[in-house]
């Protein structure tokens, strides 16, 4: 296989480890734990994994470990790091006892249940340290979930003799793997299970963990991105960018990007909740600091827009409800002939209010809402362009205030959409070194026999050298939730707090921001040079930690 000068630098990369993991290592117990909310309910569902005390991994006498096999999967969308959290669980079992081994279970938690896997040896693991991507085993979204499975998944390790599964994903999958380690000790079947906290979207965070790994490269990434579309702006002076960022149930993404490069506007969902804002207000807004710089002979700007925005404005979530109670199993609706039929039984069919709301939209959203649905029958939220519904409903404002005299300035809009350029980018050294040593931790825990964990890496705004291992139980992040009409037990997702440090320091200065080009150029992702500037964590995660104020 062919390799570029950086993948073949990358690969000779040693990541940086806490003193803790370096030598000896032994598990300091920490006081018991509750759930984050329902812990009656919690308690009960997770009766042998609930109140786990929290874990930190210390400097330890030297301890002769058996030799252990583990198998890991990779769940759910791609974030940059993922490898190295593979190769920290590979060298971290060969470190303990060099005839311990490792399988991936292949494409995901499907591959646990179809008893598809590889042995991971050290010829396979060298060719995919510090890469980005999933590809060493891939991944996928099967949900581990019923009986079934879990005991699939027994049948294969009983076989192979593993003692262990690392699942690595976001809160879905580690929900799925806490309620596969409590499925595990009522078997009494000595299977371990430990997650790792992966997603770009930022959402996986708490008291205990500070950021999912891959977050950081991607919002690199995107920053790069939005800092040279920024001075192509400020070079030709003429294009308002309309730039749609990745993040479908949070606005971590879009406000990190913010943070690192000082667009114009940038929209966060949550505060557009918050406040409880129409979709015109929202338009409103944006024309606002349109005409403000026009006057300023300023015809050119940049927008950044969460991925999931339209589902925080209270409005459209009450249309795509409707919808989606409206058109599943509809065959009625299915059996009209032409589009504008179909659009005029929505219109006949919604609220009062919904039924403003749709026609105020430009067609080709309406369709979308409409005609594009997943396969349970719901609106595909994340498929809709809302870069391009903002730049038609913002023009046809402009020319209706240019109309009136208000407006003498020249609009041009460009819509662009960030999304896949991040998940798979070469991790950063943050990530890199986050991720190693997130692998390194699980293996800690593996050997200690705890099951039901997350593997934590903390202290993060420090040194390296300063970080903190250990582990946290995952049922001290649940709460009870409804999916599917039902009540289950998730991990609490971490939205923007619109009291957190991040979002005061960017609502201070949007203002100044919206009305003059004060844009900062990120430029690519450094691996060499100072470490100011190679290891930088986010924005994000200094401003939370009171490293930048």
């Amino acid at each position: 296989m062919q390799k570029s000068p950086l993948q073949i630098a990358r690969g000779n990369y040693q990541p940086k480890l806490p003193v803790a993991l370096k030598g000896n290592v032994k598990v300091q117990e920490g006081a018991a734990t509750q759930s984050v909310a329902d812990q009656e309910e919690i308690k009960a569902l997770f009766p042998n994994t609930y109140g786990l005390p929290v874990l930190e991994l210390v400097n330890g006498e030297e301890t002769a470990y058996p030799a252990v096999n583990v198998g890991v999967i990779l769940s759910g969308g791609q974030a940059p790091g993922g490898h190295n959290v593979i190769c920290g669980l590979f060298d971290g079992l060969k470190r303990l006892n060099k005839d311990s081994k490792l399988y991936g279970f292949l494409g995901g938690p499907s591959g646990l249940i179809e008893h598809k896997y590889t042995e991971l040896t050290a010829d396979i693991i060298d060719e995919y340290r510090n890469t980005g991507g999933f590809d060493i085993i891939g991944s996928g979204r099967t949900k581990l979930e019923e009986t079934w499975q879990f005991d699939k998944g027994i049948e294969i390790c009983k076989e192979l003799n593993i003692k262990a599964i690392v699942i690595i994903g976001g809160d879905d999958s580690n929900t799925n793997a806490c309620v596969l380690a409590e499925y595990y000790l009522q078997k009494q079947c000595g299977i371990q299970v430990i997650g790792c906290p992966k997603t770009i979207d930022g959402d996986l965070k708490n008291s205990m963990i500070e950021t999912s790994f891959g977050f950081d490269t991607a919002c690199k990434v995107y920053s790069e991105l939005i800092g040279n579309i920024q001075r192509d702006a400020n070079s030709a002076k003429k294009y308002w960018h309309f730039i749609r960022l990745m993040g479908r149930s949070a606005s971590h993404i879009a406000l990190e990007c913010a943070l690192q490069s000082q667009p114009n506007i940038c929209l966060i969902s949550e505060e557009v909740e918050k406040k409880n804002m129409t979709l015109n207000e929202i338009v409103d807004g944006i024309v606002n600091v349109i005409v403000e710089r026009s006057e300023a002979g300023l015809n050119f700007g940049t927008i950044l827009i969460p991925e999931g925005l339209i589902e925080f404005i209270p409005a459209m979530k009450r249309l795509i409800r409707e919808l989606n109670d409206m058109l599943a199993n509809n065959e009625e609706f299915v059996a009209l002939g032409t589009d504008d039929e179909k659009r005029q039984y929505v219109k006949g069919m919604l609220s009062p209010e919904s039924r403003e709301l749709y026609r105020s939209l430009p067609k080709g959203i309406a369709r979308q809402l409409t005609m594009d649905r997943d396969p349970h029958g719901n609106v595909q939220v994340s498929q809709i362009e809302t870069e391009k519904l903002l730049i038609e409903m913002v023009a046809k404002k402009l020319a209706m205030l240019k109309g009136e005299g208000k407006y003498k300035g020249k609009f041009a809009a460009l819509n662009h959409f960030f999304g896949y350029e991040g998940r798979c980018a070469t991790p950063s050294n943050f990530d890199a070194d986050y991720c190693y040593a997130l692998g390194i931790t699980a293996t800690y825990l593996i050997a200690a026999g705890k099951t039901g964990y997350m593997a934590l890496v903390r202290n993060l705004t420090a040194h390296a050298a300063e970080w903190i291992a250990g582990g946290v139980p995952i049922t001290m992040m649940m709460n009870m939730e409804k999916r599917n009409g039902k009540m289950k037990p998730v991990i609490q997702k971490a939205l923007v707090e619109l009291d957190g440090a991040p979002f005061k320091f960017f609502a201070a200065h949007r203002d100044s921001w919206a009305k003059t080009n004060q844009y900062i150029y990120p430029g690519p992702i450094q691996y060499y040079g100072p470490s100011e500037v190679c290891d930088l964590p986010t924005h994000t995660l200094m401003l939370e930690k009171g490293v930048i104020k």
